[in-house]
């Protein structure tokens, strides 16, 4: 057993090293064609080692005429910026923006760069990436490669915005997803890209997009967005998913110069129609092909349209076997979407439960370095995920929220509103017991060792208050917006409660190991007993 607790501090040592939100999320989009109650659904997962756990309120503003914006960079773009106050956790210092976002005694995080503000911003839910504001808007982001530029550090006098502050620009000002898409588009023509390249799902109440962009040498940046129809589902796991540019096509935007720009890098490549590749042209590869992205996306659309029976294997990382996105053999619900987020492969022949590199006792998780391995949808390193839902049968969208991984934790609704202070403030470093995300992980640093036996305690738990909480939404459907939120965090803090409740549960439960029971399966050949 010492030897497995040395692997297992080894490979956590490792995963804390690397940079704490590359190569890691998963997005995926149900359009409202494709959803059970007509809903959009956008979903993120922030797979980070060591990034921030807050999903915080943003409240509108109004601005004085000609005053200017702040940028601030983020550590998730390519690293901690010290000279800037910018660190991964927590991932901004601004009072200005938020009260969320105002923490005594730590130094006010930097702006790298200024943009001309609007008289009038939209409230928002934030996190490390951005989530949706107050009509609906929502966006999910995954961090992708591109061989010509893997990672565009942020130089002084390049490119301004990541990915991350570019969606908040977007949320603040916009109301629909073609909006934000020009928008976007147009401040990274003006002011620039750093970081890595990057995918965006974003929807409004009506349609869904993916918009993909690219940093370049230059400072500046590539980008283009592709409609996904509507009746459809799309997934993309860090890997660019766009593939032929269409000039003249109503369900692609881009910058008319985009050819012109791709030719003079010297990136343009073409498919075997002749048709300028978008993803061949930036060398989107895997990054330990073809299991870390494209493996996802296969279990993403083969769970929802397994009539297709597509391959889990490909020939290389640019094959466009897998289409950019599928119509679901059933519509789709929020529980649907949920379950996806905790999916480990099971039930295939690359079940997480039976690698070599599994957890103890049945767990799914891999503390190595994916990079090594298949990657799952679910990841030991989630900070927390999200899943948006906007419709106009709903007093107000909602975000469920699901903090650490969403295996031993429930998605809660939240309105775009200011959340409980069990949800917010919470920091890595400093036990609080007041915050939702250490209940969160006492049930998590119990459960990982004895998942076995564990875990179907705090499976029954998940999926109760989940049913309490789809339960509740249904039934607030009249509710004013004010009372919908007010509603939405009073169920918050029972969970956070429950929560509570069931680490203190557990813990006399199964006090000296009493109901563990041992699962040879999942221990090492070298620990396996001997017979003599």
């Amino acid at each position: 057993m010492m030897k497995i607790f040395a692997g297992i501090v080894a490979g956590l040592a490792v995963l804390f090293l690397m940079n704490v939100n590359a190569e890691a999320c998963t997005i995926m989009l149900v359009t409202k064609g494709a959803s059970a109650d007509g809903s959009i659904f956008v979903a993120h997962s922030n797979d980070g080692f060591g990034g921030d756990p807050n999903v915080v309120y943003v409240p509108a503003k109004n601005h004085k005429k000609g005053s200017l914006r702040p940028v601030y960079p983020t550590a998730a773009a390519s690293g901690e910026l010290p000279e800037y106050n910018c660190f991964y956790s927590p991932h901004l210092v601004a009072p200005e923006r938020s009260d969320a976002y105002n923490y005594p005694g730590k130094p006010l995080t930097k702006p790298i760069g200024h943009i001309p503000q609007v008289e009038h911003t939209y409230a928002y839910i934030d996190g490390e990436y951005t989530v949706m504001n107050e009509h609906g808007l929502t966006l999910g982001e995954c961090t992708d490669t591109s061989e010509h530029l893997r990672e565009a550090p942020y130089v002084k006098g390049g490119g301004i915005f990541y990915s991350s502050e570019l969606g908040r620009v977007a949320l603040e000002r916009c109301k629909t997803a073609r909006d934000a898409i020009k928008l976007m588009g147009e401040l990274i023509d003006e002011y620039g890209l750093y970081g890595t390249a990057e995918s965006f799902f974003v929807a409004d109440k009506n349609e869904g997009w993916l918009f993909e962009m690219q940093p370049t040498p230059n400072g500046k940046g590539v980008w283009i967005a592709e409609k996904i129809p509507d009746g459809h589902f799309a997934v993309a796991a860090n890997q660019l998913r766009i593939r032929a540019i269409r000039v003249g096509d109503p369900n692609q935007i881009f910058n008319p110069k985009l050819e012109q720009m791709l030719e003079e890098l010297g990136w343009a490549a073409y498919d075997e129609h002749g048709n300028l590749d978008w993803l061949k042209s930036l060398r989107g590869a895997e990054f330990n092909h073809p299991y870390y992205s494209m493996r996802r996306v296969w279990r993403g659309l083969d769970s929802v349209a397994p009539s297709m029976k597509l391959s889990p294997k490909v020939e290389a990382y640019d094959s466009n076997y897998y289409p950019l996105s599928v119509r679901p053999d059933k519509k789709l619900t929020i529980a649907d979407v949920m379950n996806l987020y905790r999916d480990y492969y099971q039930g295939t022949d690359f079940d997480k439960t039976a690698s070599q590199f599994a957890g103890l006792y049945g767990s799914p998780y891999h503390y190595v370095n994916e990079k090594q391995t298949e990657r799952g949808i679910l990841s030991a390193k989630t900070s927390y995920s999200h899943i948006t839902q906007v419709n106009d049968k709903l007093p107000a969208p909602i975000c469920w929220l699901s903090i650490n991984t969403p295996l031993e934790n429930p998605y809660i609704p939240f309105a775009v509103s200011k959340m409980p202070d069990a949800y917010t403030h919470a920091l890595r470093d400093t036990y609080d017991d007041s915050k939702m995300f250490w209940a969160s992980n006492q049930i998590i640093a119990l459960s990982r060792g004895w998942w076995n036996s564990l875990g179907g305690t705090i499976e029954a738990a998940v999926r109760q208050s989940e049913k309490n909480s789809l339960e509740l939404v249904e039934n607030s459907r009249g509710l004013s917006k004010e009372k919908f939120a007010a509603t939405l965090n009073d169920n918050a803090v029972k969970i956070f409660n429950a929560w509570k409740n069931l680490y203190v549960k557990l813990l006399i439960q199964y006090d000296g190991g009493a109901g563990i029971t041992y699962d040879k399966n999942h221990l090492p050949a070298s620990e396996a007993p001997t017979r003599y």
